[in-house]
């Protein structure tokens, strides 16, 4: 395989999304060339940097053939999400290439219907909040290669979920995001008339999890 440094292609991207662990995949035309997954949900600083290069190498592809950078916009932690973000964006400045965002439970949905193209029941599609929690979003199916999200993305207690949904027949999907499911959402997205989201910023929900303490008053 030639190594592709001399032009910009459109067809090549880079999907990225740190919202649970860390995921990158280079992707052409919606097909997976290469893809680094680490499930660890705490070292996305230390893995993320090589991670991107692990994938350009084992597609001989240099980052300024890159056309689109996906980003996995959340819901997630803040400290974590906040990475991936980052990374994107300094990638897409660097490389001169367009910044999508993918709201990342629609990349898990992707996933699901990919594997279950018959089902016929609402997909509810949950990852881990902490503090005893749930991101959650409800979908209903794929149009296009599109998941069709109906509600959310939201966040709450697994009680108060299934409270929320009683009645309501659906599967539960906890699948874990990956940035190839990410990517290829984002090229089907680029297939409408609508395109891709050009609005990349995070979704947290909720505020982080560490915040400034109060300042101590000062006598004198």
């Amino acid at each position: 395989m030639n190594n592709v440094t001399s032009t910009k292609l459109a067809d090549f991207s880079v999907a990225i999304d740190t919202s649970a662990g860390t995921t990158i995949a280079l992707l052409s035309l919606g097909s997976v060339i290469a893809e680094v997954n680490y499930l660890e949900p705490m070292t996305h600083s230390e893995r993320i940097g090589s991670a991107i290069q692990t994938v350009l190498t084992q597609g001989q592809v240099s980052p300024r053939a890159i056309a689109q950078v996906v980003v996995g916009r959340g819901p997630g932690p803040y400290t974590g999400l906040r990475v991936g973000l980052a990374a994107a964006r300094f990638f897409a400045i660097g490389a001169k290439a367009e910044l999508v965002g993918v709201c990342s439970l629609d990349a898990i949905a992707y996933s699901y219907y990919l594997a279950n193209p018959d089902q016929s029941l609402p997909i509810l599609v949950t990852t881990d909040a902490r503090r005893k929690e749930v991101f959650w979003a409800l979908y209903t199916g794929m149009s296009a290669g599109i998941p069709i999200r109906v509600e959310g993305p939201s966040v709450n207690k697994p009680d108060y979920l299934a409270e929320h949904l009683s009645g309501q027949e659906h599967v539960i999907c906890d699948l874990p995001i990956t940035a190839s499911a990410l990517g290829q959402v984002a090229y089907y997205q680029s297939l409408t008339d609508i395109g891709p989201s050009q609005d990349s910023s995070p979704i947290y929900l909720r505020e982080p999890d560490a915040v400034p303490g109060k300042a101590k008053k000062v006598s004198g």
